[in-house]
């Protein structure tokens, strides 16, 4: 099932069981969508879903941190229950040693052996882990296990 069949059909779950923050989350994230096929004039496919998805999740754990910070405490929740709905929908989460076993392989695949090769690493573990790994924290190790 495509993943924008899922989230409609979630979409009219949440409306049966009048769940109105994971209706409203939905809803945001379908026409986060289609705001993204508009922009980029593409179909909707699972991988443009998943970064999208991606993005408005990074979203809500840097709002989380400011209102955190902030001493907001009942947006931060709200935040976060948003988080939760959405992750709902993005892939199971690699693991440490998962990612630990994609880095070096890439970096063999690649025959990387410097941080000028940092990015055709980078090219390789993209699209294995989209969704799936934070890329920020994918670079800091790339660049680690290239030093």
């Amino acid at each position: 099932m495509s993943l924008l069949i899922q989230l409609k059909d979630e979409m009219k779950n949440a409306m049966r069981a009048k769940d109105k923050l994971r209706l409203g989350v939905i809803r945001m994230a379908l026409s986060a969508v289609k705001q993204a096929e508009i922009d980029h004039n593409t179909e909707a496919t699972d991988d443009n879903i998943i970064a999208v998805l991606t993005k408005m999740v990074k979203q809500r754990k840097e709002s989380i941190k400011m209102f955190t910070d902030g001493g907001r405490d009942e947006l931060a929740a709200k935040e976060a229950e948003e988080v939760a709905a959405l992750s709902f929908f993005l892939p199971q989460p690699l693991t440490d040693a998962e990612i630990k076993d994609l880095i070096s392989k890439a970096i063999t695949d690649t025959g990387a052996a410097s941080m000028a090769d940092m990015g055709k690493v980078m090219a390789v573990l993209k699209p294995l882990m989209q969704g799936k790994a934070d890329m920020g924290a994918i670079s800091g190790q790339v660049r680690a296990a290239l030093n």
